[in-house]
């Protein structure tokens, strides 16, 4: 299968501090990877350096294409959305109106409003909170419309860091399903980082395993899943 993202020599900084240390990995046109590894390891820096959030160096290509000297806006534009830690709600403004902002790129009202009807179609729950105002919603539902939100790009590759974060195990299962029903119906390529490895492996098509930034460990997620030293080692479970 084709790579939809190729990542090589990939170092990444805050201020003078070097936080990735050349990593590289792959993901596949319509797969799912995991970068998996211990708070520090790189997971959350990796996303951001991607999305040109902070300053890196080394070669990234999305659909054979090199970002990386492209500035948020441009990657955006080239088929890529970041879900970020957190969320990244805007809070005071409704349901409706954060996934107008995240179809910023659709020029026809009738894409946009198609992409809302598909978003409501994930998550119900979205059409009955529509003119709520985001920062009022509870956690899964934040979850639900930052998810969508970058859905409304209709990327190619979608990048999530942490979304089952302070959630109760019924949202988590919602939203994973969801996560599971976008790449296989849509065909978007996720690049997920997430605390609950299990949950993450059961997910995952493939993982790459980080310590201290730099990429140590790869493999099918099965391959991760089934060996007994690398779940002792570095997974811990």
């Amino acid at each position: 299968m084709a790579a939809l993202l190729e990542v090589k020599n990939l170092e990444a900084f805050y201020g003078p501090t070097r936080v990735l240390k050349g990593i590289g990995f792959e993901v596949a046109e319509g797969g799912i990877t995991t970068l998996l590894g211990a708070n520090g390891a790189g997971k959350t820096s990796t996303l951001r350096a991607l999305s040109g959030l902070i300053r890196r160096t080394g070669e990234i290509r999305l659909a054979g294409q090199r970002i990386d000297g492209h500035s948020t806006e441009k990657i955006a534009a080239l088929g890529m959305a970041h879900v970020p830690d957190g969320r990244g709600t805007l809070v005071n403004m409704t349901v409706e109106e954060n996934l107008r902002v995240g179809a910023y790129l659709r020029r026809r009202k009738a894409e946009v409003d198609e992409g809302m009807e598909r978003m409501f179609g994930y998550f119900p729950r979205l059409r009955e909170r529509r003119q709520q105002q985001a920062g009022t919603l509870s956690g899964g539902e934040q979850q639900m419309l930052a998810i969508s939100r970058a859905l409304m790009q209709r990327p190619r590759l979608l990048l999530m860091d942490e979304p089952s974060f302070g959630l109760a195990p019924l949202i988590i299962r919602e939203i994973f399903d969801i996560m599971r029903v976008v790449n296989r119906q849509e065909g978007v390529g996720i690049l997920l980082v997430e605390q609950n490895v299990a949950r993450a492996l059961d997910l995952a098509d493939h993982a790459w395993l980080l310590e201290t930034g730099s990429t140590v460990i790869s493999g099918t997620a099965k391959q991760l899943r089934d060996d007994a030293q690398i779940r002792r080692s570095y997974l811990g479970f």
